[in-house]
């Protein structure tokens, strides 16, 4: 461990580099045209020596994602006989909204920190699964196969991402690892649906609103009833330490006409969160049957309901255990403290490796928590020594496990 502690550290200004050129290419979805970013990582990578396959998802399936373009990056490195390792981080982004006080596509260090969007989740994990690899490579390991898959479809789901991947037979690993924090081996985390809900009027002149059917109306009742279940959510509590309760949220509303004019027409879509041991088919007839409920009280106005993404809850998958011990023998060495082994109350691409029946757990560079990290928000940064440390552990745990 001692030499591969020596080959990351030989490495790590190369590797700050890499991660600032991956900042500086934005990959924002929307709009989801991210094939640029991809090729722009694929010669990175084979600037380093390594051999990259680039897998194009069809545009018609990119196009019903609400996406532009989609090619997912796979490296296959053999040592020799033994285990298949998978190492997943994703390269797309959200946008980055405003309030930043640095460029969020500069990768500006600061205190040694570095800022940029998506410099925490996950184009770090690029870097610190990369430079792993590369630790392994020039160390002489001999044993199993290290893949790395860099893919472009988490923040709409994942089914193009890892779920392409795996569901064409492109990859059949063993045991993965998904992008993650420093300081936990995350076993679970929650699902989430997405759904769209379009309320339905008639327009009408705003001096004669009697005369139409006020979409807005019917949409503030449907969006109240909602929340009002979510006061319930608070006694349900999840066994799996580190996830909570479930959540909804209306994170988008569109809607109307002009000032003047009585909407015919609004649109919502709302996110709910789901603990491991909800069942998503009740989660969504449960939601369906408020939404019409509170329509009933306005019955001309009409609603349809699209669903928009299913993320089924990770749970953790027998064999997981050899990744969490090895994560925590290593983490304990290099952070001087064992990381638990808790859920968290995001949804990841790391559930579609799962529902593949591959175990796998998330563990990588950043901090304890999303919001000391500034993800998703202004100002999302990285402690850069939480990178130099996380690909030490990274490239012992994968040492360990593939002897």
């Amino acid at each position: 461990m001692t030499q591969l502690d020596a080959l990351v550290d030989a490495r790590f200004e190369e590797s700050v580099a890499f991660l600032r050129e991956l900042v500086r290419m934005p990959s924002d979805t929307p709009p989801g045209d991210n094939a640029g970013h991809a090729e722009g990582t694929a010669k990175l990578l084979e600037k380093m020596g390594f051999a990259v396959e680039r897998h194009v998802v069809p545009a018609d399936l990119v196009a019903k994602r609400g996406m532009k373009s989609v090619t997912n990056l796979v490296v296959r490195h053999r040592f020799g006989p033994g285990p298949v390792i998978a190492l997943n981080a994703h390269g797309d982004v959200v946008p980055p909204g405003d309030g930043w006080t640095k460029g969020p596509y500069e990768g500006v260090v600061d205190k040694g920190r570095m800022y940029g969007r998506g410099v925490a989740v996950s184009k770090s994990d690029f870097a610190t699964y990369t430079f792993a690899l590369d630790a392994l490579k020039r160390a002489g390991h001999t044993a199993g196969t290290v893949e790395l898959h860099f893919t472009y479809d988490e923040e709409m789901g994942g089914e193009l991402g890892p779920g392409w991947l795996l569901a064409h037979g492109i990859s059949k690993p063993d045991l993965a690892i998904g992008a993650g924090f420093s300081y936990a081996v995350v076993t679970a985390h929650n699902g989430a649906l997405h759904l769209e809900i379009t309320v339905r009027g008639e327009a009408a002149h705003a001096a004669m609103p009697e005369t139409g059917v006020d979409a807005l109306e019917a949409a503030v009742d449907i969006i109240q009833a909602l929340y009002v279940l979510r006061e319930g959510f608070s006694v349900v509590q999840s066994k799996v330490t580190g996830i909570g309760s479930p959540t909804i949220n209306v994170g988008k509303i569109e809607g109307g006409i002009n000032t003047n004019v009585v909407p015919d027409k609004v649109r919502f879509s709302l996110d709910r969160r789901m603990i491991p041991e909800e069942d998503p088919d009740a989660v969504e007839k449960a939601l369906r049957e408020t939404i019409f409920h509170a329509q009933s009280s306005h019955p001309k106005v009409r609603v349809d309901i699209r669903r928009l993404m299913l993320a089924r809850a990770l749970t953790p998958r027998p064999g997981h255990e050899a990744l969490v011990k090895a994560l925590q023998a290593e983490g304990a060495r290099v952070f001087g403290a064992e990381p638990p082994a808790v859920g968290v109350p995001l949804y990841t691409d790391a559930r579609l490796y799962g529902e593949s029946g591959v175990p796998i757990v998330l563990f990588g560079a950043g901090p304890r928590t999303i919001l000391e990290a500034n993800a998703k928000r202004a100002d999302e940064n990285l402690v850069l020594e939480d990178l130099r440390k996380a690909t030490k552990v990274i490239a012992g745990a994968l040492a360990a496990l593939l002897k």
